[in-house]
């Protein structure tokens, strides 16, 4: 393939034309987002143009007593798509899965700069890639929980102290340092990578801390969320279970892209990589089985015994028994790992929901100690409140994978970033 050289790094000459309409990988790419922009249609119009009051209508007439009438009814009745018995959704849980887990590969890859690990620093600009699609796609999906046709009121009347105004600057210097990094890769500027692997590895980290903070801040603001702020320990939870799933993700990246190129370089770092997620696994089981005596017990309960007690075990057998299982006992296949790989994405996934849903159940239904509450004057009252994403928000979250796999492979048809570098 022709190649010329900019700025240090080689480009290959490739056609728009041919790799848009051509390339059979992005043609997964587009059905994932054809998915999402069914699913942006469905949310937009259920958001901004039915009868209910919605948004649209408080900004276009502000200050009636009408519109706000009805919107009352639209959040606290039947109508409209927030209400206040499900304020966050499943678009909170892709968005925190997706952060969460690509600041983690991210971070492991920075480590293995630091550590010397040769064979992971030979891929690193592939992983960083894929850490960086998986940050693209958990920003698309929080965009469609923000009133974007009103995002302009938030540099025109800006509160600096919000959640979203916390997680901008974040953004606007990670993503960049991240880009920087797969640049001196593939300019092999490799001493200066090497010297910004640790203040990306303490970004990364540091993403995960404040991105903790910003989730509690935002589930504050709402009501009591002293879920969030109270217990320390959560905070260990967010960083192993998304270093398992991260570890995880790497091993099937691995399987996917190498192992027609070079089998034993591949077997080698799946190896390797695998040690990593025992250790994860190992370290998120031990979690698991003590954390719940220290957090808030009515919650607890809720989530062990109580109505998510299935969605619990099921996270317990996907993400640390099954894998577990497959990776304790030392086997060369292959297929064990992308299996264990897979189960601990799927379980892993499937805890964040927990923790969100689980977390909207109590102390949401039972707020500020006073009791449950009842939504209407002559409904009963409810110990739990729970309910399914709409099927807008599944597509949505389903159309976030085009976002991985469109960014990679772009960067990857122009910079061949999945090839192993020697340094």
């Amino acid at each position: 393939m022709a190649k010329h050289t900019i700025a240090g790094v080689e480009v290959n000459h490739v056609s728009w034309k041919k790799l848009l309409l051509n390339d059979k990988v992005l043609y997964l790419a587009y059905a994932f987002l054809c998915i999402a922009l069914i699913g942006v249609i469905y949310v937009f119009i259920e958001r901004y143009f039915l009868v209910s009051a919605t948004a649209f209508d408080a900004g276009m007439a502000p200050g009636s007593r009408e519109v706000a009438a009805a919107m009352r009814e639209a959040v606290f009745g039947h109508g409209g798509e927030v209400k206040r018995e499900a304020p966050w959704s499943l678009y909170i849980v892709n968005y925190m899965y997706m952060i969460y887990v690509g600041s983690g590969i991210i971070f492991l890859v920075a480590l293995a700069e630091l550590l010397d690990i040769t064979l992971i620093k030979k891929t690193a600009a592939g992983f960083l890639t894929l850490g960086l699609g998986m940050i693209l796609a958990g920003l698309f999906t929080i965009m469609m929980d923000l009133n974007v046709f009103h995002l302009h009121w938030m540099f025109l009347s800006p509160r600096f102290s919000s959640g979203m105004w916390l997680m901008l600057p974040l953004y606007l210097i990670y993503i960049p340092v991240i880009i920087f990094e797969i640049y001196l890769l593939l300019s092999h500027h490799t001493e200066l990578a090497k010297k910004m692997a640790l203040p990306i590895l303490v970004i990364s980290l540091g993403v995960e801390f404040l991105e903790f903070y910003v989730q509690a801040k935002l589930f504050d603001m709402n009501s009591a969320r002293h879920l969030w702020t109270t217990y320390p320990l959560l905070t260990l939870y967010f960083m192993v279970s998304a270093f398992t799933a991260s570890a995880a993700v790497m091993i099937l990246y691995t399987f996917l892209i190498y192992r027609n190129t070079d089998r034993s370089k591949c077997a080698t770092m799946m190896e390797l990589i695998k040690k990593i997620t025992l250790y994860s696994v190992i370290t998120l089981g031990a979690y698991e089985a003590t954390a719940y005596l220290f957090i808030d017990k009515k919650w607890a309960a809720i989530i062990l015994f109580g109505d998510f007690k299935f969605y619990f075990y099921a996270y317990l057998l996907l993400a640390v028994a099954i894998p577990f299982a497959l990776l304790f006992k030392d086997m060369t296949n292959s297929t064990a790992k992308v299996f264990a790989s897979l189960s601990i994405i799927v379980g892993t996934y499937l805890g964040r929901m927990i923790f969100v849903y689980g977390g909207n159940a109590y102390p949401m239904s039972d707020r500020f100690g006073v009791g449950f509450e009842k939504y209407g004057e002559y409904e009963p009252l409810k110990d739990i409140i729970f309910f399914m994403p709409s099927w807008g928000e599944i597509a949505i979250v389903i159309g976030s994978l085009g976002v991985i796999v469109l960014v990679y492979r772009v960067i990857d048809a122009f910079f061949s970033v999945s090839m192993m570098r020697e340094h």
